[in-house]
């Protein structure tokens, strides 16, 4: 069996088999709670039966403000109690295989599809075929048997100090360039799964040969710099200048505070970072966390997404805070590929920027 940190390194494929068998034995040993009574969404459709202990239990990826907003919005509705823990996808991903002879969590929300996408392909997930609103949502981010609904995603950016950086990159491979030598960031894939997919994806889209990029990255000086924002906050200070392959909304937020930060996406196409969340097999809050799901792809949640510069996951959803996803130029990713492959372009990037 694989130890936490070895999890937190590669989010390995042996430490999902171990908490497929151990919440296999979990889920034998629980029976769903019973239902106690009915709730109402604000536009009069009915929300599945709350279980009778009106507790769930959700881990969730940031952003902290608002999935704090969001679990206040589904108690208010719903009169559950939510208990939420929050963490990177690796940290996540971590708690769950320390909880795996004791399985906790309800529901998980990660940042990182191909995350959520193993968890199913492990049988770790609870199918929800009848969550309302699913049938709005971008069918490329949610699976279309109700195992994950990615609720919203980011874009993997560019970010610069507008103080420090005068002309913009255009291109990925303009930071490997003599003028950005000792000036770049770039998230921990370990720590960061949006940083993950980005990585994933480029090197899905390019071939093995993708990674002439991030060899260019290591000899200009790019640092791997922990997860998203401890990639940014330097770049904010100006103790760096860019941030490469940056989530989105966060640099939307720090230049909406009136930081001195903007954001690019190269010509040449970035990677869409989902944001999936799912029902645990091991759940002993059913209804509940079905109805969590409901709430997620709600009207009001969902506006409560574009409101933290978030691309909302349903399709007939805009933001106004920010470039919706037919203004931003993507790469063909491969998402199966990126699953697959996870673990070790973790291993190997983390290994080229020690």
């Amino acid at each position: 069996m694989m130890n936490r940190s070895g999890f937190r390194a590669g989010w390995k494929k042996g430490a999902m088999l171990a908490l497929t068998l151990t919440f296999g034995l979990a889920v034998a040993g629980c029976g769903t709670a019973t239902t106690a009574k009915d709730g109402t969404r604000a536009d009069g459709t009915a929300t599945p039966a709350a279980s009778a202990d009106q507790k769930l239990v959700v881990y969730s990826a940031g952003p902290d403000g608002l999935a704090k907003k969001l679990v206040a919005g589904y108690e208010a509705q719903s009169g559950v109690k939510v208990e939420l823990f929050q963490g990177t996808t690796g940290k996540i991903l971590a708690r769950m295989e320390a909880e795996k002879t004791n399985p906790v969590a309800d529901v998980v929300v990660l940042a990182s599809l191909p995350s959520v996408q193993g968890l199913k392909k492990e049988g770790l997930t609870l199918p929800y075929p009848d969550a309302k609103n699913a049938d709005k949502l971008n069918p490329d981010w949610s699976d279309k048997e109700g195992n994950y609904f990615s609720t919203g995603a980011s874009a993997l950016c560019i970010a610069y100090n507008t103080k420090l950086v005068k002309f913009p990159p255009t291109s990925w491979a303009d930071l490997a360039k003599p003028e950005y030598k000792d000036q770049v960031n770039i998230p921990d894939p370990s720590l960061s799964g949006s940083a993950l997919d980005f990585m994933t994806g480029y090197l899905s889209a390019k071939g093995d040969g993708g990674w002439t990029l991030f060899e260019q990255y290591k000899a200009n000086g790019v640092t791997m710099a922990g997860a998203n924002q401890e990639a940014l906050d330097p770049v904010i200070t100006g103790a760096k200048g860019v941030v490469v392959a940056a989530v989105d909304y966060m640099t939307y937020k720090a230049k909406a505070k009136g930081e001195p930060i903007d954001i690019v996406y190269p010509t040449e196409g970035t990677v869409i970072s989902p944001r999936p969340a799912a029902i645990l097999k091991s759940t002993q809050h059913e209804q509940n966390a079905k109805a969590f799901i409901d709430y997620l792809l709600s009207d009001e949640a969902q506006k409560l997404v574009a409101d933290a510069s978030l691309l909302p996951g349903r399709t007939d959803i805009k933001a106004d805070n920010r470039a919706n996803l037919d203004e931003i130029p993507l790469l063909k990713t491969n998402w199966e590929w990126m699953g697959e492959h996870g673990s070790d372009v973790t291993e190997k990037f983390t290994q080229m920027f020690k």
